[in-house]
């Protein structure tokens, strides 16, 4: 029996797939529940040392496995243009200081075709635009 658990360990660990790590997710508390279903019974045959062994390894090897994965560190907010100013409502939608109407609404709409969420763009980036296009719309 000890064999196959090292046998299925190796498998599982050896596949680099996604379904090698859902099997190793799902092998492992397995491995847990056997070790403690056997420490319990070498418990009741009064093998005591082993019954100890064998419980505590399943309990660790339980903790382990609830424990999430590791990852790294999450990545720093982008900076977000400003578009409470003139000036930076204009370098947003990269038009000059004299753009008419017109002018704003073509430029806004040559971006927002690129950055639409529809388009494979961000809520985020169009908000902007958005943004952008209604200051220089008002002021």
């Amino acid at each position: 029996m000890g064999l196959a658990v090292l046998a299925l360990l190796a498998w599982a660990g050896t596949t680099g797939s996604p379904t090698g790590r859902r099997a190793w997710r799902l092998l492992v508390p397995a491995i847990a529940l056997s070790a403690v279903v056997a420490g319990v019974f070498s418990l009741l045959r009064g093998t005591w040392p082993t019954g100890l062994l064998l419980v505590a390894a399943g309990l660790a090897m339980a903790a382990v496995a609830r424990t999430p994965p590791l990852r790294g560190p999450a990545p720093p907010p982008r900076a977000t243009p400003d578009t409470g100013t003139l000036a930076a409502a204009r370098s947003v939608l990269g038009v000059g200081p004299e753009a008419s109407r017109d002018e704003i609404l073509a430029a806004h709409a040559r971006l927002i075709r690129r950055i639409h969420p529809d388009a494979g763009g961000t809520d985020g980036l169009a908000a902007h635009l958005n943004a952008a296009r209604d200051r220089l719309l008002e002021g």
